[in-house]
């Protein structure tokens, strides 16, 4: 392959300003489980690549099945860069890479036979749906593994062979009562280690539990609040409130943006630190080199309360004359890589949950996530929450929705707890057509004043 691709890259290198060739070559595994049925089952094999030309600023991109064709798809692509080409190539310089990476798993999933990954998920729904017979009727549950290999070339003499492993399951129990429906979520993920998804059965069993608990809750009461995120809904507001502002592709095409997200500016006190990072070895963000070949890094965003970075491809790091970050990447071999986050995080800081909870007099605990959107107004709605009266936990409540401006949100975060836990679930973050793209969140608790919160009125 590296010969291929080398020879290749060296017939048409002077055409371009930049040529990158990556082929891709994947086995992937899946289990979908809906109630009793199986709905899938299996493990498919794919190959492809595509190619990437820059041509005075312009840009080509094809992407293919057949290798055989390699030759015809690089002169088409080439053609398309010109014909788009109108101005200056401003393309972030790396000195070129040569390194081939394997993946070191603790327990890899395919030494695992896909009859064992099936029984392990029929146990899991036994559990689910013996719980109680009467409102638990419903669940579904995913299981997903893939290996790829990744070989890319480019014009710049770069070469690297990167294996990369994804994996992760969801078990979602569903209850219902007098036409409510609760579902909770038991979801792990990993780069390296199948066993996240053994031994799930206690977890499982609570989430039952709190399925079950929050049928009887209340709908909250829209309103301002004082809000405690857990580390969960922490890392979702980090990834989809703040970090999908910081791609800078986002950011200089927008003129709004460019005013707000200016690098020195202010966005919150000195606990708050905002990172993220392609280095944390066994996460689902984990990776040695993002898709354009540059080794990934430990990006802060926001440091002491103060705007000090972004994402950048190698394109966005030239045009705004900034560093590259490590962070284009590519859902597959079908897109051309875009800036993208890895594992988004707020720093730990130095509050217990104590201190958080002590003071507030009316506020609302938030745990786990269900979803989230960011942008300059942002929505997360945890999956589970407490109202908080007078510094002490209370009753459950049901359909919590955290809205806000991003910008005065960083500013009314007053505490950071110790507690920094990363969290890797399933599914994948999702960017226009590229989806799902293995990414990890995490965070401590987090206290926030003045939340809008979403509810019955």
């Amino acid at each position: 392959m590296q010969n291929l691709l080398v020879e290749t890259i060296k017939k048409f290198k002077d055409l371009c300003d930049y040529l990158e060739i990556r082929i891709e070559d994947y086995e992937t595994t899946k289990i979908a489980i809906n109630t009793e049925e199986t709905e899938r089952v299996g493990t498919s094999l794919e190959k492809g690549g595509n190619v990437r030309a820059l041509v005075k600023g312009g840009w080509g991109f094809s992407s293919f099945n057949d290798i055989n064709l390699l030759e015809d798809y690089t002169r088409r692509t080439i053609e398309y860069a010109k014909n788009m080409g109108r101005g200056k190539s401003q393309f972030y310089p790396v000195s070129p890479v040569v390194d081939k990476v394997s993946v070191r798993p603790v327990i890899d999933p395919r030494g695992i036979s896909l009859r064992d990954k099936k029984k392990l998920l029929d146990d899991y729904n036994k559990i689910a749906l013996n719980y109680d017979k009467e409102k638990i009727r419903n669940s579904m549950l995913i299981y997903y593994d893939q290996f790829k290999k990744k070989y890319f070339s480019t014009s710049e003499g770069t070469y690297i062979e990167q294996e990369i492993l994804d994996l992760f399951a969801v078990i979602k129990i569903i209850a219902t009562k007098n036409g409510i429906a609760q579902s909770a979520v038991v979801t792990v993920g990993s780069s390296n280690n199948f066993d996240v998804c053994r031994n799930l059965e206690q977890k499982i069993e609570e989430a039952c539990e709190t399925s079950l608990k929050y049928l009887d809750a209340s709908k909250v009461k829209t309103g301002v609040y004082t809000v405690i995120c857990d580390p969960k809904v922490t890392g979702t507001f980090a990834h989809e409130a703040f970090g999908h502002t910081c791609e800078a592709d986002h950011f200089y095409k927008s003129e709004s943006l460019q005013k707000e997200m200016k690098l020195g500016k202010i966005f919150g006190s000195k606990i708050l630190n905002i990172y993220d990072t392609g280095l944390d070895v066994g996460t689902r963000g984990y990776m040695k080199y993002d898709d354009e070949g540059v080794k990934t890094e430990k990006t802060y965003l926001i440091k002491e309360g103060v705007l000090v970075g972004r994402l950048h491809s190698r394109e966005t790091a030239g045009i705004l004359g900034e560093k590259t970050t490590g962070s284009a990447r590519a859902v597959n071999y079908r897109f051309p890589p875009i800036c993208r986050m890895r594992n988004t995080c707020i720093e730990g800081g130095t509050s217990t949950f104590q201190d958080m909870i002590k003071d507030i007099k009316l506020g609302i605990y938030g745990i786990d996530f269900l979803y989230g959107s960011g942008g300059e107004m942002f929505t997360v709605a945890p999956a589970y929450c407490y109202m908080i009266r007078d510094g002490e936990l209370a009753e459950p409540v049901r359909d919590v929705k955290i809205t806000g401006n991003l910008f005065e949100t960083l500013k009314n975060i007053d505490m950071i707890g110790s507690d920094f836990t990363i969290n890797d679930s399933g599914g994948g973050c999702g960017r226009g057509e590229q989806w799902p793209l293995a990414t990890t969140e995490s965070g401590p608790h987090m206290r926030i004043q003045n939340m809008s919160v979403g509810g019955e009125s």
